[in-house]
């Protein structure tokens, strides 16, 4: 047996953020196994991530061929906003959202979705979510 080592993020982490922590985590991965993109939870890598967006929408694959990529990207982009905001992740039937230290309500799974349709960035949505309000 493997001994777990949880650090105090985890320990105080809420249960609504456990699908999205991990789909970020995966994503990450994926990028620097698979397309050597690096991703680093920071507000720049969200250009990167905007961009290879646009490179697939290019490519014209139907959305359930992307849906968990986009699902993995918007995951990513909440979790950036997370780790610099203190925001907290909060799910309501299925959906996943992120909700900043002001009360705002964020939702970058959806705006994955709409940058594949080339109406949203994940750039934009973490400016706008790390602004003072």
């Amino acid at each position: 047996m493997t001994a777990q080592y949880v650090t105090p993020q985890q320990e105080t982490r809420p249960p609504a953020a456990a699908k999205p922590v991990r789909w970020a985590a995966d994503t990450v991965a994926t990028m620097r196994e698979g397309a050597r993109v690096r991703l680093d939870y920071s507000a720049q890598s969200l250009w990167r991530v905007d961009r290879m967006i646009e490179e697939i929408r290019r490519e014209g694959p139907p959305y359930a061929a992307v849906e968990r990529v986009l699902r993995g990207f918007g995951a990513y982009a909440g979790e950036v906003i997370v780790r610099q905001t203190g925001a907290e992740w909060w799910t309501t039937g299925g959906d996943h959202w992120v909700r900043t230290p002001d009360g705002r309500l964020w939702d970058p799974v959806d705006e994955a979705r709409r940058a594949y349709g080339g109406h949203g960035s994940l750039r934009l949505l973490c400016r706008d979510a790390t602004a003072p309000h």
